[in-house]
């Protein structure tokens, strides 16, 4: 476990952030953005489990209608607009600016993570329900259901893991920054999920859209147009890992289908 480089990545990371390299304000700023950006990650995923769970018909958006529509619409693209750009190399600058003085390039990944985290907690927190809804699971259907949902969320989580949770979670920036260090970024994830298919966190993601108990218009809206940025938005994603990894990405494509896992006979071929 300990050569695993998911694991050995975080422990090397957590090894120099426990002996930070002398400056104060350097330490200050370090984890005061860690701690902002573990909060609102937190308070973001809280948000998405519990909005999703009740089918987006729970949730703080007290705009009138027809407005309503408007200012969901808006809460609906504000994130895949700005998660995307700001994925790109010029997105990737205006990032390293946020934070004034000569640590926005280190604290990019943190920086990165907190501005996603504001967009999903706004996303969910401030949704405002239509009132309408469809169907509600009661039973033991609900019990499936709610099986299926948390089973979803754990997907996602371990594909996350997979894929290097010191970047996902936005430490990778500000512990990066309290040991004095340039960021060590984990190397192309090909373990776990990923040997199934390439973008298991997209796909786990999506599972969570539709696993829900209540069904209203709201989530519907929402899973049909986040369904189809997960299918979507990973080809910019590919083409960033084709520049950064060039042939070694191309052999790893080749051989693992995008976001359906082969079938055994496939494999046997």
């Amino acid at each position: 476990m300990w050569r695993d480089p998911r694991v050995a990545g975080l422990l090397r990371l957590c090894a120099g952030a426990l002996r930070p390299a002398p400056g104060a304000g350097r330490i200050a700023l370090a984890l005061g953005m860690g701690a902002l950006c573990h909060a609102v990650f937190a308070a973001a995923v809280l948000a998405m489990i519990a909005a999703m769970f009740f089918g987006m018909s729970e949730s703080l958006g007290r705009v009138p209608w027809p407005w309503a529509a408007l200012a969901n619409a808006a809460l609906l693209v504000q994130f895949p607009l700005l998660h995307s750009l700001l994925l790109t190399r010029a997105g990737g600058r205006v990032v390293a600016r946020l934070v004034p003085g000569a640590h926005g390039g280190t604290l990019a990944t943190t920086t990165y993570a907190l501005i996603a985290s504001v967009q999903l907690l706004a996303l969910f927190a401030l949704w405002t329900p239509s009132g309408i809804v469809w169907w509600r699971a009661e039973g033991a259907a609900f019990w499936a259901i709610c099986t299926a949902y948390a089973a979803a969320w754990l997907l996602l989580m371990k594909a996350s893991f997979d894929a290097g949770a010191e970047v996902q979670s936005g430490a990778l920036g500000w512990m990066s920054l309290l040991a004095g260090r340039r960021p060590r970024f984990p190397p192309m994830p090909t373990r776990g999920t990923f040997r199934v298919i390439r973008q298991p966190i997209y796909v786990a993601f999506a599972l969570t859209l539709w696993t829900v108990p209540v069904w209203t218009p709201d989530q519907l809206v929402l899973a049909v147009g986040y369904t189809a940025y997960c299918l979507v938005a990973p080809r910019l994603k590919e083409r960033r890992l084709h520049a950064r990894h060039g042939a070694r990405f191309d052999r790893y494509r080749a051989a693992v289908p995008y976001a359906l896992p082969r079938r055994r006979r496939d494999h046997a071929r």
